[in-house]
């Protein structure tokens, strides 16, 4: 079949990829380029973030690491990578926990590999891997899925889909990050306070946060915030302190109820991820092609 696939960022690549696999004929618009997406300013780790309802996401996040460990073996020129580090005060139900391979939790910490995906690296790679299959990504803006020619619509829209289809349970989840020069760590570290702090070191850098602000959609770094993520991390890795610092970001993660993944006549909805996009990715993009070709998916 035909399919367009609306949206560029982590999720609509990664189903574009599963559709061509499965022998569509598929092509991408992206509102703005792969690097320019929300995606872009992702850390990358495997972490089933702000994502509901539970039975799914365990499901698409379990299906996303095996995926994601096999490319940092497989094809490193992905830009993912197996990084062990810790968690600090973990919740107390690991409800995500299963496929990960050397977990080990104390009172109040939890140690394991996840794999980290270089966005910078890891986009540019999905849209080869796209391009190489025989499909197309292009820029341009859709106002109306149904007036698309094509057999099938995937809405990959992310945080788009509220005004694009009037999902008002839409919102956004702004984050901000620090990007550092790579090298000061080899481990990741993430604990919940107040505000997220972690550090994820990357191939070709270091990010460090974070923020998780509801219904906020300034995308403007704030440098009293920057300060602010800088000194928590160094606080808890203090390798970082004097590392240089190469940019300052914000992303709008786009936060729902639940995760939206459904067939509605020819569209097949995929959007709402939270701060998961990564983690749930390839998972989601099989159901999305599953969907496509019309067959049963897991509820």
């Amino acid at each position: 079949m035909r399919v367009t696939v609306v949206g560029a960022g982590v999720i609509g690549l990664s189903c574009a990829v599963r559709l061509l696999e499965a022998g569509h004929e598929v092509s991408v618009i992206g509102r703005e380029r792969t690097t320019r997406t929300t995606s872009a300013v992702a850390g990358g780790f495997w972490f089933p973030y702000l994502a509901e309802p539970r039975e799914r996401v365990m499901a698409w996040a379990a299906e996303t690491f095996l995926e994601l460990a096999r490319l940092a073996q497989e094809e490193p020129e992905a830009g993912v990578r197996m990084v062990h580090g810790t968690q600090h005060n973990p919740e107390d139900d690991l409800w995500w926990a299963a496929p990960l391979t050397d977990l080990a939790v104390s009172d109040d910490r939890a140690e394991f590999t996840a794999p980290i995906a270089e966005m910078p690296v890891y986009l540019p790679w999905l849209e080869r891997k796209v391009v190489e299959a025989g499909g197309t990504v292009s820029t341009g803006t859709v106002d109306d899925l149904g007036s698309l020619e094509a057999d099938v619509v995937v809405n990959a829209t992310g945080l788009g889909a509220r005004e694009l289809v009037g999902d008002t349970s839409l919102y956004p989840v702004q984050g901000q990050i620090v990007v550092l020069a790579p090298g000061a760590t080899k481990e990741w570290l993430e604990a919940e306070g107040e505000a997220p702090s972690y550090v994820f070191p990357r191939g070709g850098d270091t990010v460090v946060g974070g923020t998780s602000v509801p219904h906020v959609w300034d995308e403007e770094p704030d440098p009293r915030t920057a300060e602010r993520i800088l000194a928590d991390a160094t606080a808890a890795v203090p390798e970082i302190a004097d590392v240089e610092v190469r940019a300052h970001k914000v992303g709008l993660r786009p936060a729902r109820p639940s995760v939206r993944l459904e067939r509605e006549g020819r569209i097949v909805h995929c959007y709402g991820h939270g701060g998961a996009g990564v983690t749930l990715s390839w998972g989601c993009a099989t159901e999305v092609a599953a969907l496509v070709s019309g067959q049963p998916t897991r509820r």
